[in-house]
């Protein structure tokens, strides 16, 4: 069903602007030259920061250079996404001070990397994410970092201060590395605000926060501990803690018994992994069940199983990917008050502050929507936060869209939509226009599901 969702009061103070194209007031600030005030360009509290004047600060432009990283966005994006091209400015790459050093981009061996993209024109806004998965901060320059540019927005993405299958090393108790990842993302806005200003005359006009998987579950907890530096934010699959449950490690350990055939498809099910989504269950896994459950277990409860994964999680990509046999018969709901407490550090609330659109695929496989998003849309609504947010289901959308290129008659890539939502929540915050109702989106007319989508496209049954 449908909830029945208002146009929050705080939208009648906002005013008008343009979407896609730099506001004059903004471009005039700009200089109208490029890299303009290059030298001005200081990210407040870094150890470390190198800035580059580029001709192109997309993927296409990067491409063989050092300012980005396509075997970090591997999988994430179908093969034949088409991106934007063709936007010159200045590029930022550096890290905080940090005491982990899993992160070896650019030779640095350093976490807390950042990188901030400050494109020639600009419109006035900043967008900010921090990156999916374990992976870094380049991972979303293709999926993110490429359109917003077009579009005129300054870019901000963190490494989230620790990453890679041994992120849980970091930190002196449990749950201290997801809390780190908090603290980066709004390290990062703080710093990348006052660079705009520095780099144009003038502060962001608007602050958006956005993310995929982990980065989701970022913007999700920016807007409920941090609503006063963002304007509104776009929750692509975040993934969902909560201290009683649901949480990963209430839904994971079932796949591991099943892995080691411990259990079946219908205990799958009564865990909230949808049906038709099977044909997606042996990719998953050989590659993210056991290693997800193993890490994120060691992050929050590493007395559970000291000896797996121990002080690594691998040195090959076979160890790395192994499950943990003792997972499968893993209980969170009986585990010491001290693990709950861990995971209630980082936990979610649903009282957002500022709007969000949740965007999530009906067969993700790895976060499934019944114990993930549906349940964060419920405790918004409890919370008395349900005006704020707008809810899409995705028809035929899967955790990583790069696998609608294995399954291109069962799956469609959920990016096309991220972008129709992102621009959605623009003309809700900036113009005052409510997006469409929480429904389930089916696929467009003319069958391109790569690089279309509508919000207003229903499926045959919706929430």
């Amino acid at each position: 069903m449908h909830r029945t969702r208002g146009v929050p009061f705080v939208l009648a103070v906002l005013t008008a602007a343009t979407l896609t194209g730099p506001a004059p007031a903004a471009v005039a600030a700009a200089g109208g030259e490029h890299c303009a005030r290059q030298d001005r360009v200081h990210v407040p509290g870094a150890a470390l920061q190198r800035s580059a004047c580029l001709p192109d600060l997309t993927t296409t432009g990067l491409a063989g250079t050092p300012y980005t990283d396509p075997a970090d966005q591997a999988g994430l994006t179908a093969r034949a996404t088409r991106t934007p091209s063709g936007v010159p400015g200045i590029q930022v790459d550096g890290y905080f001070p940090d005491t982990s050093r899993f992160n070896t981009t650019h030779g640095w061996r350093h976490d807390a990397q950042f990188v901030i993209r400050l494109p020639d024109r600009w419109n006035g806004g900043l967008v900010v994410t921090g990156a999916p998965g374990t992976r870094k901060q380049y991972a979303t320059d293709k999926a993110i970092s490429d359109r917003v540019l077009a579009q005129g927005y300054a870019y901000a993405a963190t490494d989230k201060g620790n990453n890679g299958a041994d992120f849980h090393r970091d930190g002196q108790r449990p749950g201290d590395a997801v809390a780190e990842w908090n603290a980066r993302t709004t390290e990062l806005t703080r710093a990348a605000r006052r660079v705009v200003a520095q780099r144009y005359g003038q502060a962001p006009r608007r602050t958006y926060v956005t993310g995929i998987s982990n980065g989701g579950y970022l913007t999700r907890w920016q807007l409920e501990n941090h609503p006063e530096l963002y304007d509104g934010g776009v929750d692509w699959e975040g993934a969902l803690w909560t201290a009683r449950g649901p949480n990963l490690l209430t839904s994971l350990p079932v796949t591991v018994a099943r892995t080691l055939g411990a259990a079946g498809d219908e205990d799958l099910y009564a865990a909230g992994f949808a049906r038709g989504s099977e044909f997606l269950w042996p990719y998953h896994e050989k590659t993210y069940w056991g290693l997800t459950q193993k890490i994120y277990r060691a992050e929050f409860d590493p007395a559970y199983d000291p000896g797996c994964p121990g002080p690594s999680a691998g040195s090959t990509p076979e160890q790395v990917l192994a499950p943990c046999p003792a997972d499968a018969a893993y209980d969170y709901a009986s585990r010491p008050a001290s693990v709950h407490r861990a995971v209630a550090r980082v936990a979610l609330t649903g009282r957002i502050g500022k709007p969000l659109i949740t965007l999530h695929g009906d067969l993700d496989a790895l976060l499934p929507k019944a114990v993930d998003s549906d349940v964060y849309a419920r405790m918004i609504d409890e919370s008395g936060r349900g005006g704020l947010h707008r809810f899409y289901t995705i028809r035929g959308g899967t955790h990583v869209d790069g696998l609608y290129d294995t399954h291109p008659d069962r799956l469609r890539p959920i990016l096309p939509c991220y972008r129709s939502a992102f621009d959605a929540l623009a003309e809700w915050v900036e113009r005052g226009t409510p997006p469409p109702a929480d429904r389930t989106v089916g696929g467009p007319a003319g069958g391109d599901v790569v690089d279309t989508c509508s919000l207003s496209d229903t499926a045959a049954a919706s929430r």
